[in-house]
């Protein structure tokens, strides 16, 4: 029998690591030019702040006696102090840098033309040959049209003509399901377009941020768009709002200050119906309902059944690619996500601050604007910017914006210890009466990929790791990876440690524990091609809850990259004392060129949680550049066993890449599925179908619930194929997976 999948899986964009290097044209910036970047590697945190009087006109006369930093509240001592304002007085950063970032995702045809004809001109009398400027596009993928430069020609001729968008973050929102009980046909899943589209594009910001993190000094960001809503009771609300957390992080980080630009002009306003809000009890109903795959064209949604063409579907959105950290760096472990008491709560693990608890504070609190702009200045405040809206002069906005990149003092000063995982607000006064003072929000102290470096604990576990000796700590792990570019593998490593294993003491009135972590691929020849190392501390306020703890096993979650290859993955882990784990497993990455349909590995997973849940988990994973996988207001959890009771929520999730996608005429991409028992070879569950795609976008992804309440206790085999319409196909990926 045949089936046709439901019409319902959700694309995602592919999203590179973007570097934008400093192509010089005419002259080549100086070797010797410094950085200034938020950092907390060097002992100091750099601010850059302009500072104008009440008419906007910028005040050069400043001395370092005239300012105050604030870190969270508390004065700080200025450490150093330069000025960029005196144009007779020698520059640190001569060269100036800006990019111009088209949103053609948010612009109309027409907003988008006076956007672009505005920015002809001011390329007609701006350049120089100390001015770089790039120009950028966005319509649901990334692309430098034009790196910096300063050859007028070429920007004018990347900077020309109207774009398409695949994506878009503005269309009309409509609900998704009956408002008076399960829905009884196919539901239209919400405003699913706009928020895979503000997603992708905070994300686009963000990765274009990372990519300027070495191009020096102060860089300004034009952002010419349209904006799109950010509102607290729109379900996608946390998801959206950790993804401009983590944007305004990556730009203060990489001393990137963002402008906006809003190209509707005079009398901004919204042409859309009112949002239509999906409950978040309903959004978890469609993550978990039944789909009957039929023989029909279209499939119903429906609540339960037990006929033999039912199976159960859950379809999962990724936000874009993006890997781990660089180098092969990992991002820091999932942490502790406590257990369940026996009363339903749940008990506080990381004491006494939640990771990134605070990370909000880097968002200013905005309202008031004309409708789409509070993302607008949102963004720009954060980082030290301003927007132009509610004016047809785009022109002149392009001029101001370009006659601030010279005019900011550059503030530094040491600060004071903070923990890992705590974010910190930063607010610059001078002494003057009628000025006005623009500084970005503040930073995020985050971990680094590799926490032990250096520590005693590193060379023990690097033994263990190296050595021959078996851990006497039994523990499973998975390993699943999906490509974030060509021959760039993003690893989903999860551990599930016995709780028993870890070990507590009591501790400054707490029952305290830790467990290290160290990980090395290693290629064939015996050199490293990726390492990580973590340490997750555990905080409880009583024994009840250590007695929780160890009711099931602590998951331990963290990503690194790897370039395609064979490797031997070893991974140590301890909790104190002698007794200690050992892992060990083959992975192989294969070749991948973005130019062929491919297909990632597969992550298998019983967990999934809803956001509201997890507000401050997702601002961390997404600070510490980790990509959770997130659809319909939910987060599915890779786990790290493959043993199933048959009662289990049990997912697999997997990505499709198809770079035709990306073209005029896309093709249909479909899947085959077939489960086979691993000790007989009979095939005991079958299904294929079509796959719903979006043009523009060459990545599909795609969560299913395994059927295993149409399999028999037993060992069994996942086998997935991925097919296109133009005549392409995937080598099969397989899980193995036992059903009791």
């Amino acid at each position: 029998m045949q089936f046709q999948f439901q019409r319902l899986v959700l694309t995602s964009a592919l999203t590179f690591v973007l570097t934008l290097s400093v192509r010089a044209q005419q002259a080549n910036p100086p070797a010797t030019e410094t950085t200034p970047t938020i950092t907390k590697e060097t002992g100091l945190v750099l601010v850059d702040t302009v500072v104008t009087d009440k008419q906007g006109n910028y005040i050069r006369d400043l001395t370092q006696k005239d300012f105050r930093v604030y870190e969270d509240g508390k004065e700080q001592t200025i450490k150093a102090f330069s000025s960029e304002t005196n144009a007779a007085a020698p520059s640190i950063n001569p060269n100036r840098y800006l990019v111009l970032f088209f949103d053609n995702s948010t612009m109309s045809q027409g907003d988008q033309a006076q956007a672009r004809a505005a920015a002809l001109k001011f390329l007609d009398s701006n350049m120089g040959p100390n001015r770089y400027i790039a120009i950028v596009n966005f319509g649901g993928t990334l692309s430098i049209t034009q790196n910096f430069t300063t050859d007028s020609e070429r920007l004018k001729a990347a900077a020309q003509g109207l774009k398409q968008s695949s994506v878009s973050p503005n269309a009309p929102q409509q609900s998704s399901v009956a408002p008076n009980g399960p829905p009884s046909s196919i539901p239209q899943l919400g405003n699913l377009q706009a928020n895979f589209g503000a997603r992708t594009l905070l994300l686009a910001i963000r990765d274009l941020a990372k990519g300027l993190a070495n191009v020096p000094g102060r860089k300004s960001l034009v952002l010419l768009s349209s904006g799109f809503p950010l509102k607290p009771n729109d379900p996608n609300y946390w998801v959206l709002y950790s993804e401009l957390t983590a944007a305004i992080d990556a730009c203060n980080k990489a001393n990137v200050a963002i402008y906006a630009i809003d190209a509707r002009g005079v009398g901004a306003v919204s042409e859309l119906p009112p949002a239509q809000i999906i409950p978040a009890e309903q959004s978890a109903k469609l993550i978990t309902a039944t789909l009957d795959l039929s023989d029909d064209d279209e499939s119903v949604l429906v609540q339960g059944g037990d006929d033999d063409a039912t199976a159960h579907l859950v379809y999962v959105q990724r936000g874009g690619g993006g890997g781990g950290r660089g180098g092969g760096g990992a991002g820091g472990g999932r942490g502790a996500t406590g257990p369940t008491t026996s009363g339903g709560t749940q008990p506080t693990i990381v004491a006494p601050n939640t990771p990134f608890s605070n990370a909000k504070g880097l968002v200013p609190t905005v309202s008031g604007g004309a409708h789409n702009q509070d993302v607008l200045y949102e963004l720009a405040q954060g980082t030290g910017g301003f927007v132009i809206g509610n004016t047809n002069d785009l022109l002149g906005g392009l001029q101001r914006i370009a006659a601030e990149q010279g005019q900011y003092y550059l503030l530094s000063y040491t600060p004071p210890s903070s923990d890992e995982g705590t974010c910190h607000t930063l607010k610059v006064k001078v002494d003057r009466g009628d000025t006005v003072v623009r500084s970005r929000s503040g930073y995020c102290n985050v971990r680094p990929a590799d926490v032990l470096a250096g520590k005693p604990i590193e060379k023990q576990l690097e033994n263990q790791v190296a050595g021959s000796q078996a851990g006497n700590v039994v523990a499973s792990m998975q390993a699943p990876y999906f490509y974030t570019s060509a021959d760039v593998a993003r690893v989903d490593l999860a551990i599930d440690i016995p709780a028993g294993a870890v070990k507590f003491e009591k501790k400054n009135g707490k029952q305290h524990a830790e467990v290290n972590v160290l990980g090395i691929a290693y290629k064939p020849d015996g050199s490293v091609g990726a390492r990580f190392s973590d340490n997750v501390e555990f905080n409880f306020d009583s024994n009840d809850i250590v007695k929780a703890f160890a009711k099931q096993p602590y998951h331990y979650e963290t990503q690194f990259e790897l370039a395609p290859g064979h490797y031997d993955l070893k991974v140590a882990f301890n909790s104190g004392g002698t007794n200690f784990g050992k892992l060990q497993m083959p992975l192989v990455v294969d070749n991948y060129d973005g130019k062929e349909l491919s297909m990632s590995t597969v992550a298998l997973s019983t967990e999934i949680h809803p956001l509201s849940e997890m507000a401050s988990s997702l601002d961390a994973q997404l600070l510490e550049d980790r990509k959770p996988l997130v659809a319909q207001g939910m987060e599915i959890v890779p786990t790290a066993g493959d043993r199933f009771k048959k009662t289990d929520p049990a997912v697999f999730y997997i990505e499709i890449y198809d770079p035709l996608l990306a073209g005029a005429n896309p093709p249909k991409v479909g899947l085959q599925l077939k489960v086979v028992d691993r000790k007989t070879g009979a095939q005991a569950f079958e299904m294929h179908g079509l796959l719903p795609n979006d043009p523009g976008n060459p990545v599909v992804s795609l969560g299913m619930k395994l059927p295993l309440d149409k399999l028999n206790s037993g060992s069994y085999e996942l086998q997935l194929t991925a097919i296109d319409t133009a005549g392409h196909q995937t080598s099969a990926r397989t899980a193995d997976f036992e059903v009791e």
